[in-house]
């Protein structure tokens, strides 16, 4: 991978994480059309390393609501801080379990998987258009709904299940306020990408070669610095549009990845 396509990739991931409409599916069919030639090891750190970048992003754009959380955990009191935190812990358990279990099977997942992409971005679509049918309620996030979106996280484990998508829309379809659906959603997955980074440091399973850390500096930086942008006007997208709308996308780009990979 060159720093070109590094850059590139870097600004797929900034744009599409915070859009219903799967960061890491779209990664993927972005390292099949440059001709990425990464070992699954390599493909799955660069993809680890954006995500890493756009959660950082994330921290900084919901800066209070991350206080929030911590002053909660530290406080320890029965108050709306703690109790949101411990939502935030309770709905990240699930994918947790799967990463650890399965690290092996994902990560060969992250591997030009384009026939799987296609195929999950069309159940995306799906999801995102029966969840725009529903009708809107202003509940606020329980601890049942974020045990439940907590499973859809989990699930969204596979490329091209939109990890946004299937929280929102999970969410939604529990009859959770829209606004604040896309705020647990960005906030949720925060705790999961920081805890593989740390988990990876303490294993010792980061290994980079020189030759890829300029690839992995340059993702990185095009990642976040796009990630910052997205995030302010995207997440009001997300929040205001209909996610029919997405679904449409969804359709479409996993159509061109099913026929990109049959021909």
């Amino acid at each position: 991978m060159s720093l070109l396509e590094a850059i590139i990739l870097g600004i797929v991931q900034g744009l599409t994480e915070f859009l219903p409409v799967s960061s890491s599916g779209h990664l993927e069919l972005g390292k099949a059309i440059l001709g990425d030639t990464s070992l699954p090891q390599e493909s799955m750190m660069f993809t680890v390393v954006v995500h890493f970048a756009t959660a950082l992003a994330t921290l900084v754009v919901y800066k209070s609501e991350v206080r929030r959380i911590a002053l909660g955990l530290w406080q320890r009191k029965n108050n709306d801080e703690f109790r949101f935190s411990v939502k935030i812990l309770l709905s990240m358990i699930p994918a947790a379990v799967i990463g650890l279990l399965f690290a092996d099977e994902i990560e060969n997942l992250f591997d030009r998987q384009i026939l799987l992409v296609g195929l999950m971005l069309w159940v995306t679509g799906l999801l995102l258009m029966i969840a725009d049918r529903s009708k809107n309620t202003s509940k606020d996030v329980s601890f049942f709904h974020a045990a439940i979106i907590g499973v859809s996280q989990a699930i969204a484990i596979l490329p091209g299940i939109s990890r946004s998508g299937a929280t929102i829309s999970t969410s939604v379809l529990l009859g959770v306020d829209r606004s604040k659906a896309a705020s647990f959603s960005f906030l949720m997955v925060v705790p999961l990408i920081l805890g593989k980074i740390a988990k990876d440091l303490m294993d010792g399973g980061i290994h980079i070669n020189e030759d890829q850390l300029g690839v992995l500096i340059a993702g990185f930086i095009a990642a976040f610095l796009t990630g910052m942008l997205a995030c302010q006007w995207m997440i009001k997208l997300v929040r205001n549009a209909q996610l029919v709308y997405f679904s449409y996308y969804c359709f479409v780009i996993g159509t061109l990845a099913i026929t990109y990979h049959v021909l």
